[in-house]
């Protein structure tokens, strides 16, 4: 186990829940997701959780203070003490500062670099099953039969978030929003980048050699 607190960076489609999974078993550390933690956060009716859904409720975005309110709530748990790999969370440079004010010293971002044309491709060949939520990929991952999830059979589709309009939004989102936390870490000397590279085990490599782990 090694103790390291980490923020994974990268574009949506970039795999950085798949190297995340790879990380935490490597480190041995929680790979924490910052939706994940914010429905269990609601489910559990936790008094941040219970702040978000007032948001959510309304149809209002969850502000920054409780998305990190959520996330500290969640790495003061036991599983956190050697440190924790954070997926989704700081997501603009605004949350970064609130994290430092609250006292989350992060040790390393490392962002996983990918072309913009190469996400599109990516996210357009996803199939998804929408009654287990496998999802698979027509060329890296596909279905033992076209079209039919190999876990349940259900019939596979695109979902919404993975259609070209709906990706080149997020795209434009994320060089706004979040591509801005490089120069923000990088300052601080805590950026480390690595080029993704087809095949998940080959990212997963690089990265490991990036991290000297």
């Amino acid at each position: 186990m090694i103790d390291v607190k980490m923020v994974l960076l990268g574009p949506p489609g970039a795999g950085k829940g798949t190297q995340a999974e790879a990380l935490m078993k490597r480190l041995g550390v929680p790979a924490i997701s910052t939706g994940d933690i914010l429905r269990d956060a609601v489910k559990r009716e936790t008094p941040v959780g219970l702040e978000a859904k007032a948001f959510m409720d309304a149809g209002k975005l969850v502000p920054d203070e409780v998305v990190i309110g959520i996330v500290v709530e969640r790495i003061s748990k036991a599983d956190c003490k050697d440190g924790f790999i954070l997926d989704g969370v700081p997501r603009t440079t605004v949350q970064a500062k609130v994290l430092d004010e609250q006292g989350i010293d992060i040790d390393i971002v490392l962002s996983i670099e990918i072309s913009d044309e190469d996400i599109v491709a990516r996210l357009g060949g996803r199939r998804a099953c929408p009654d287990c939520n496998a999802i698979y990929h027509i060329e890296s991952n596909p279905p033992i039969r076209e079209d039919e999830c190999d876990k349940c059979g259900g019939a596979l589709g695109i979902r919404k978030d993975d259609e070209k309009e709906t990706v080149l939004n997020r795209l434009v989102e994320y060089h706004n929003e979040t591509e801005p936390l490089k120069a923000y870490y990088g300052a601080q000397g805590k950026l480390k980048t690595v080029d993704n590279i087809p095949g998940i085990a080959e990212t997963t490599a690089a990265i490991f050699a990036a991290l000297g782990i």
